[in-house]
């Protein structure tokens, strides 16, 4: 690993995979340093013992799949590995809504302006919609719920960043086994495969018919000779006086953390919307290395509004483990809902204990195919079996307000340790859109059949998690109003961009990477345009 970079890039996910890609196509020396592993199909979590949470305090002793933060009354899941949340989320890639543009956004950021670069993100990780022959039980039961309350114009297919064969459909025998899975070579010369609605899109396609960003932004960077390493984290940034930056990283390596120092004329953080916002705010409040950056570091954060209620049917099987696991949204972003900005999908969730046994027989079938075939057939019984397959997942998003407030502080219960990243959440600005998300929920299910049941955290305790954190380093047009400039540059520090969630500086009630992915198609040109 060479010690000096035209660009380093912090963070995979769909912010740092696109700059880094377009910077070495570019011809820019680019290195991208990722916190956690480099995943690959036969290492995706499957059984209890596997690698499934990160643990930022320890990242050393466990770094696997899902990161997830909680703050009291918010709660965060992020992934963790070459590929950033691409590996975790639920495939949707669709384009924000013009009005999500109309407030909050520097002068320069518009839907029209974005328009191509949401052309070409699509482009990129081949868009898709769930082919009419391949329908889930959950998408029949969306489009059911829209009929009966109405609404039926409001109904729509969203886009995927999967692969469909059109050949698939529910009643092969053995429908969701990957010998029905069809190889392909994509543009990036990725060996892939298509769609078996194994309902394991969350926790790794291990027919590869997901279109994560390692298959083809990160892996058009590799081939335009970007570096990307795995298992470093970036501790600290310092200015070099007209020189660029050096670096603090360490290294996780056979259980230690080894500290690395690299240079870079230019640095692109998009460690998402907590990483990158916690690594400048240590910069300027705890190692005062960037006294400059603005005061509205860490403001205007947004959980986007991420709403989920389960509802229970007695005579209907929804299996939420089987198909993609977002397909279809009814839409009410234009606020007709006495106000409030919403959009509802359907859900679904992996068969992990079908994917346990699976496993074990995996494991047994090299030892004792006998006892392996047992395994199976207690598989197929499990899955055949399952209490929750008639449970609808109803899922969504609203447009909630951006202020949650990053700062770093030490826990009440260790007031001698280290400062954490603290969140101060108010729900209360954001409280009608989410309820008026749920209660939606409630008309669908019980218009469908269904026994809705809002989940206590909320109706009780006012307590929400998402996988979508918006904000912390907003783009602005100055920086008494954000931290980033329309180009993503951070005010006050040459040579240092932003590019993932935390420059989104307000919820946009639908699935965001798509826009995040946009915005660094934006900012890479901007970049190379310098």
């Amino acid at each position: 690993m060479a010690g000096r970079y035209d660009v380093i890039v912090v963070g995979s996910g769909f912010g740092g995979a696109v700059t880094a890609c377009r910077l070495a196509q570019a011809g820019r020396k680019v290195a991208v340093l990722e916190r956690g592993r480099e995943w690959s199909p036969a290492d995706y979590p499957r059984a209890p013992s596997d690698a499934w949470l990160w643990d930022n305090d320890r990242p050393q002793a466990c770094n696997g799949w899902i990161d997830l933060r909680n703050f009291g009354d918010m709660s965060v899941v992020q992934g963790a590995g070459v590929g950033g949340g691409s590996l975790i989320y639920a495939n949707i890639f669709v384009e924000a809504e013009p009005f999500a543009f109309e407030s909050g956004w520097p002068a320069d950021i518009t839907f029209e302006m974005l328009r191509p670069h949401y052309a070409e993100t699509g482009r990129m990780l081949g868009v898709q919609e769930l082919p009419d022959g391949q329908l889930s039980e959950r998408f029949r039961l969306m489009r059911e719920g829209a009929e009966k309350i109405g609404v039926r114009d409001r109904f729509r297919k969203l886009p995927m960043a999967v692969t469909f064969d059109a050949d698939w459909t529910y009643d092969l025998p053995d429908a969701h086994g990957p010998h029905h899975s069809k190889i392909w070579t994509n543009p990036q010369g990725q060996q892939q495969g298509t769609c078996i609605h194994c309902g394991n899109c969350d926790i790794g396609c291990q027919v590869r018919a997901k279109n994560t960003l390692d298959l083809n932004y990160l892996a058009a960077a590799r081939q335009a000779g970007a570096e990307i390493h795995a298992n470093h984290i970036v501790r600290s940034l310092v200015p070099i006086a007209d020189e660029g930056f050096l670096l603090q990283v360490e290294r996780i390596e056979d259980g230690r953390l080894v500290p690395v120092d690299l240079e870079a004329d230019r640095v692109v953080l998009a460690a998402g919307s907590l990483g990158s916002t916690e690594l400048l705010l240590r910069c300027r409040d705890e190692y005062r290395t960037m006294a400059g950056l603005s005061k509205r570091l860490g403001h205007g954060w947004c959980s986007n509004g991420d709403f989920l209620t389960p509802a229970l049917y007695r005579d209907r099987e929804i299996c939420p483990t089987r198909g993609p696991t977002i397909t279809c949204a009814i839409d009410f972003l234009d606020g007709s809902e006495s106000g409030n900005r919403f959009f509802v999908e359907d859900g679904g969730f992996p068969d992990v204990l079908g994917n346990s046994v699976e496993e074990a027989a995996a494991t047994l079938s090299r030892a004792n195919p006998g006892l392996a075939e047992l395994f199976v057939k207690a598989g197929t019984t499990a899955r055949g079996r399952n209490a929750l397959s008639r449970l609808m997942p109803w899922f969504g998003q609203a447009v909630d307000m951006p202020d949650g407030t990053f700062s770093l502080k030490r826990p009440w219960w260790k007031p001698w340790g280290e400062k954490r990243l603290h969140l101060d959440w108010p729900f209360q600005r954001s409280e009608a859109a989410i309820q008026g998300l749920s209660d939606m929920h409630d008309k669908l299910s019980r218009a469908t059949g269904g026994i809705p049941i809002e989940p206590f955290t909320w109706s009780m305790l006012r307590n929400l998690i998402t996988p979508h954190p918006l904000g912390g380093c907003n783009m602005a047009d100055s920086p008494e109003q954000g931290v980033v400039d329309s180009r993503g540059r951070v005010f006050g520090q040459p040579g240092l961009y932003v590019a993932d969630g935390s420059i989104v500086p307000r919820a946009l009630g639908l699935n965001p990477s798509r826009t995040i992915a946009a915005l660094a198609e934006h900012i890479a040109a901007a970049i190379i345009a310098e």
